[in-house]
């Protein structure tokens, strides 16, 4: 059973009230990095797993994307991206990442947002991306970083004052499901490693471009002091690798 809890009604309402909800992906703290890893989309294809609210599909028509295709599970986020969005050239899917049937090479371009860590099987997710970008073609996604997703609990550690003393990390190397609270309930994630997130990329064919383990911008972190934490942990890990040309 995949999952889908952004189409409870009570999460889905918490969801739309979180910044990256309400001020798009200037709302997101590691949006200036994901940012700069996004290839030259002009007359592009670009394909967006767990697409939510449409934020990239119409950042990339802004950038002059020839035709952007949207995927997500939830009716209520596929329901969000289509009354915000008035473009002949987005289309949206509602549908589970892991049922995607595309063509060979027909994209250019695959990015995803902080959505493979709900998917058991990232392996299955490079070979299905492989095969439907085209050679040459850029694959950038982000996940929340291996040490976030690594305990049950995640969250900081205490002080009896309540004060943050520091980020616990355990249990690390035993990869699979995570039972967490997040906004009004319990939410299976799956934690992985790093080494088995790059390597599941270079088993498929992929070529590695870059890993980054982001900080919120110097701008977000001057105008929200809640924001500082950040810079003692990562929340986000982003990897960007390349399909290679058949002459490589």
């Amino acid at each position: 059973m995949k999952q889908n809890k952004y189409d409870d009604s009570k999460f889905f309402s918490a969801y739309k009230q979180m910044p990256r909800s309400i001020k798009g992906l200037e709302g997101a703290g590691e949006w200036h990095v994901f940012r700069s890893l996004i290839p030259e989309l002009r007359n592009k294809n670009m394909l967006d797993l767990g697409c939510g609210f449409g934020w990239h599909c119409r950042f990339a028509r802004e950038q002059q994307a020839g035709s952007v295709v949207g995927v997500d599970i939830s009716e209520k986020m596929i329901q969000q991206a289509r009354e915000q969005t008035d473009d002949p050239s987005i289309s949206y899917l509602q549908m589970p990442i892991e049922d995607i049937e595309f063509s060979n090479s027909q994209f250019d371009v695959v990015i995803s947002s902080l959505a493979f860590h709900y998917i058991e099987s990232f392996e299955g997710i490079c070979k299905k991306v492989h095969e439907c970008l085209k050679p040459g073609g850029t694959f950038v996604f982000s996940v929340e970083h291996p040490i976030f997703t690594s305990r049950n609990e995640q969250d900081w550690y205490l002080d009896n004052k309540g004060d943050r003393l520091h980020w616990p990390v355990d249990n690390y190397q035993s990869e699979g499901v995570r039972d967490t609270s997040f906004l009004t309930g319990n939410v299976i994630k799956y934690h992985r490693t790093i080494s088995t997130y790059i390597n599941d990329l270079l088993r498929a064919g992929f070529a590695l471009k870059a890993v980054k383990e982001p900080m919120p911008s110097e701008e977000m972190l001057k105008n929200n002091s809640l924001m500082k934490d950040e810079k003692r942990r990562p929340m986000f890990l982003i990897i960007s690798v390349e399909k290679e040309s058949a002459s490589n």
